[in-house]
């Protein structure tokens, strides 16, 4: 963040690095045509810096705003005005000059730069927003191809579940009731493994859009589903300090300021000045000239009522920032709450429930392969591990996904 003469430029900590990574990028993408596999989130974060529709479409706005710049550098044009009468003189040819006085070009000028500063914020937070946007698609996409794995597994046992009771049925010592157990159970796991085909393909085309890839690209990902610990205070001092929300709205109550500014100098009426030549009034002469200036005279209208609209409007925009800043204290700390209680739950399926949930699952079915337990016994162990394995991948799902929402708010990236 610098400071200057109207104001500051907002400059995230990071945005820095962020325009290193798109250069670099930049050229990388110029001499490979695929992205390099396996793909990092953070490698994914630098394709979406530079390839996100969203983020290039965002860019074209510095454009309108640097052409508004050249806008309001413009000054009035003069007027040419030809008079021919039959008074004398019976020719006048003159220029009509606008004056603006009270400082309105200086300040329109003022305005359109301070909207270059408010895009460049706007900018900024659609980097941010579209950043939540990668992470919690790339791990939806690491959730969903590892709950085709798990399924993938489910299916595999299922199957050998089936083949187990096959043939204890033909050996006579388990019922047909058993076999159709079986195969019931074998029909749902490839009805699940059917549909979390689907969603994995869903989740590859999600992430794909984002990164502005085509659709069906494939690819690999190689960052883990792990889970960083969150320490709260860090985290509300940087919602606080770098909030690129905040950040749009400080851009925009200084812009406000300036056309409060501006809206007064409007107050202030111009002068025109005209300068004419005569011609044609002999006998007194041939040619002569004429010097004149006008002053619009305030009688009716004082664009005050302009003046209250504008100091109205930053009057709002002001206790929309004060009002934007509790509500993100509140997210940020509830949101950090909630993500450390879901780093929690990971840990805990991750180091305790799965390895026990595992363990169980291989007991039961070498206990009903060895005749010692029925097939209601195995299914229900195995009904009980895809519960689990399938829970805590929606843990890991919800704790990125806390994540995401937390970077959204604190407007910094979270490692």
């Amino acid at each position: 963040m610098t400071h200057g003469r109207r104001g500051f430029r907002f400059h995230p900590p990071w945005l820095g690095g962020c325009a290193f990574v798109c250069v670099l990028s930049a050229s990388l993408s110029a001499q490979e045509p695929v992205f390099p596999e396996p793909l990092t989130l953070e490698a994914a974060f630098a394709r979406a810096f530079t390839a996100n529709p969203t983020i290039v479409a965002a860019r074209f706005r510095r454009n309108i705003d640097v052409a508004g710049v050249d806008l309001g550098r413009q000054r009035p044009n003069p007027a040419f005005h030809a008079e021919l009468t039959n008074e004398l003189p019976k020719q006048i040819y003159g220029l009509a000059i606008p004056v603006e006085i009270g400082g309105k070009r200086s300040r329109r000028i003022a305005v359109s730069e301070a909207a270059v500063e408010t895009g460049e914020a706007e900018l900024a937070r659609t980097v941010v927003e579209v950043r939540a946007e990668v992470r919690r698609a790339y791990f939806n996409r690491v959730v969903a191809e590892a709950r085709l794995t798990l399924v993938g597994d489910l299916q595999g046992i299922a199957t050998r579940a089936r083949d187990a009771a096959q043939q204890r049925f033909d050996a006579g010592s388990a019922p047909r009731l058993e076999v159709l157990q079986a195969q019931l159970a074998l029909a749902q796991a490839e009805n699940d493994a059917t549909a979390a085909l689907a969603a994995a393909g869903a989740a590859r085309v999600q992430l794909n859009a984002l990164l502005g890839l085509p659709l069906d690209a494939p690819g690999t990902l190689s960052t883990p589903l792990d889970a960083p610990t969150i320490a709260l205070q860090p985290a509300i001092a940087s919602a606080e300090a770098s909030s690129v929300e905040l950040a749009v709205l400080d851009r925009r109550i200084e812009e406000q300021r300036l056309e409060v500014s501006l809206a007064r100098a409007m107050q202030v009426p111009d002068v025109i000045l005209d300068a004419a030549i005569t011609r044609d009034a002999e006998p007194e002469f041939s040619t002569g000239w004429r010097a004149a200036f006008a002053i619009a005279l305030p009688l009716f209208t004082l664009n005050g009522a302009a003046v209250r609209v504008e100091e109205a409007t930053l009057t709002h925009l002001k206790a929309q920032r004060d009002a934007t800043a509790t509500r993100i204290r509140g997210e940020v700390e509830s949101t950090a709450a909630l993500v450390e209680a879901q780093r929690q739950q990971y840990l805990r399926y991750r180091d305790q429930i799965l390895p026990q949930a595992l363990e169980v699952e291989r007991m039961a079915e070498d206990s009903y392969r060895l005749g010692q337990t029925g097939i209601v016994a195995l299914l229900s162990a195995l009904q009980a591990s895809r519960d689990a394995r399938l829970r805590s991948l929606q843990v890991a799902a919800d704790f990125q996904n806390g994540l995401a929402d937390l970077e959204r708010v604190t407007g910094a990236p979270i490692p």
